[in-house]
């Protein structure tokens, strides 16, 4: 068994544990294996364990590993190219507008919108010939005055205009809040991004309520599936400490 491979059998059981802990079914929690800074040689290794969905902070270098990875198999086994076409890629990263086109093009989710003008634009240049791009909404949850993300206040707001758009599903919030010093502080921290998800869908403001609460990384998936995380987004458990860039 690779380390890869070893070590997301070690968080896919971190997860089947936190959720018993609290009384949540194992399968409610995605996990989403962070490969930012890793090369396609590290995908591959995590696909043939079994793993599906892979998010990039980096925007170029996402796209780059997209499409090294699929050149790269393409003269590949059969079943192995089918699988490499078939990983679902997450752009997790701050969007800027002279990024939005790659992401349109190349992503099938992003998590980060936090500006009605990037989602208007990942609108407009969605590809007709792909699927609808997958949207959540990233929220500030903690008020960090060098953090990205919509306050609060105003993801209502945003929300209503977002689900309106062509092209795009909102899906639901993401979150990065501070590092806790505690398990409680965590899952303090966590729970007011599971309220406002919860308050937004009870609100009747959507046609169509937000399934996906992404909550949580290596340091913290449990705290955050026990505050009613949907996903969780893990790099460092898996790959190892970031090489230096």
């Amino acid at each position: 068994m690779t380390t890869i491979a070893h070590h997301l059998r070690l968080v896919n059981d971190r997860i089947h544990a936190a959720c018993l802990a609290c009384g949540r079914d194992p399968a409610s929690v995605r996990l989403l294996a962070v490969s930012k800074t890793f090369g396609a040689d590290a995908v591959v290794e995590a696909m043939v364990a079994g793993q599906t969905a892979f998010g990039e902070n980096y925007i170029a270098e996402g796209v780059d590993k997209i499409e090294a990875l699929r050149g790269a198999l393409a003269g590949a086994d059969q079943k192995l190219f089918a699988a490499a076409n078939a990983l679902e890629w997450h752009c997790i990263g701050p969007v800027q507008s002279n990024k939005t086109r790659l992401v349109a093009e190349h992503f099938d989710w992003v998590q980060s919108v936090d500006r009605l003008k990037i989602a208007q634009r990942l609108s407009e240049q969605r590809p007709m010939e792909l699927p609808a791009l997958q949207v959540c909404l990233q929220v500030n949850i903690d008020g960090g005055t060098n953090k990205a993300g919509v306050a609060p206040e105003a993801v209502l707001a945003l929300a209503r205009e977002v689900a309106q758009l062509p092209r795009l599903v909102l899906r639901g919030l993401m979150a990065i809040p501070e590092p806790a010093t505690d398990f409680v502080a965590a899952c303090a921290l966590h729970a007011s991004a599971k309220d406002l998800f919860d308050q937004i869908n009870a609100s009747g403001a959507l046609a169509l309520p937000m399934d996906t609460l992404s909550l949580g990384m290596s340091a913290d998936l449990e705290a955050a599936i026990h505050a009613g995380s949907t996903m969780v987004r893990v790099g460092t458990a898996i790959f190892g400490g970031r090489p230096r860039v």
